[in-house]
């Protein structure tokens, strides 16, 4: 079967600034709260006007643009997002429209945080299979939206942005080596999207609709995340017949720096082999990790033929992590 690789990245975020000191204005928080507890200095807030579907966009071009494909020669898109515009029509087809791919096939995936790596792997396959020749992957978020401003446990937590990659065959024994996908739907309820009332289609009474908001238990969140974060680099790595001490770098899902580290002394694998950029963009949802892919690169944490692994966790709960030989 064909190796499969990632030939471009792109990224978009908006250029509103909300910072620690911003939100000190708005709830009951300070700079000093938010930073030690979640490494967190300010985040990103697209505005009321610009939807999901526009970062999506804005980040596709980028990548396609580094990869010098025409989008017309686009086959696949795949965008994984918990924060669409609508319903329906998918954000993949708003960027297929917006991007003039005519050709390509387009599908949304919903894996919350860990949504790209979901996203990653299923367009893998279809590129090694020979179904489609290339595919363009997407992890966009306006998860603000679903943010409860009020609740200072939360609020400072979330940023929106997008992250894009190319996929396409690649030469060698380069491209993506392992891959890991998991669930453990036993611990959804540790962060979840509810609604204060649901509207009963069939009654003609009037009712107030409350928005759709996120509630997360963070403490006894933080246990299954490192453990299944570590966990999933454990066993990519293994798949990958490579050893934790041949890994060059890892970008993991920027969730809370305290997370980061400990999953990094779990594992034994020195912190300055882990990326991290959450002081500057908080949880982007699906977004974050595809968005630490693309700077990593830029600074030049990533090089021709190192060993580089993907991990995160997301709400559901699902983890992921794939390694890539650069």
């Amino acid at each position: 079967m064909k190796n499969v690789g990632i030939i471009s990245v792109g990224c978009y975020l908006p250029k509103r600034v909300l910072t620690n000191f911003d939100l000190e204005k708005m709830v009951d928080t300070s700079d000093e709260w938010i930073t030690t507890r979640t490494g967190i200095k300010e985040r990103r807030i697209a505005n009321k006007d610009e939807r999901n579907s526009a970062l999506a966009v804005h980040a596709a071009k980028d990548a396609l643009k580094r990869a010098h494909l025409d989008p017309a020669k686009v086959e696949l898109i795949v965008v994984a997002t918990i924060s669409p515009d609508s319903n329906f029509p998918s954000v993949s087809c708003l960027v297929q429209k917006a991007l003039g791919a005519k050709k390509a096939a387009a599908f949304d995936i919903g894996a919350a945080c860990s949504g790209f790596l979901y996203a990653l792997t299923t367009a893998k396959q279809y590129v090694q299979n020979g179904l489609y020749k290339n595919a363009l992957v997407i992890a966009s978020e306006k998860i603000t939206n679903l943010v409860d401003w009020a609740d200072r446990n939360t609020c400072v937590l979330f940023g929106d942005g997008a992250g894009a990659c190319v996929l396409a065959p690649v030469a060698g024994n380069r491209g993506i080596i392992a891959d890991y996908l998991h669930a453990q739907g036993e611990f959804g309820e540790l962060m979840e999207v509810v609604v204060d009332n649901s509207v009963e289609p069939l009654t003609q009474e009037k009712h107030k609709v409350h928005k759709p908001y996120l509630v997360m238990q963070g403490k006894e969140l933080f246990k299954v995340a490192v453990n299944s974060m570590a966990d999933a680099v454990e066993i990519a790595v293994q798949k990958a017949k490579l050893k934790l001490s041949d890994i060059d770098c890892v970008v993991p899902h920027q969730a809370n720096d305290r997370i980061i580290s400990a999953v990094a002394w779990k594992l034994n694998i020195p912190k300055e082999k882990i990326f991290v950029n959450i002081d500057k963009y908080g949880n982007m949802s699906a977004a974050s990790i595809a968005v630490a892919l693309y700077e990593a690169i830029e600074q030049k944490k990533i090089k021709r033929g190192n060993n580089v692994v993907l991990v995160t966790f997301g709400a559901g709960l699902v983890s992921a992590a794939n390694v890539v030989r650069w």
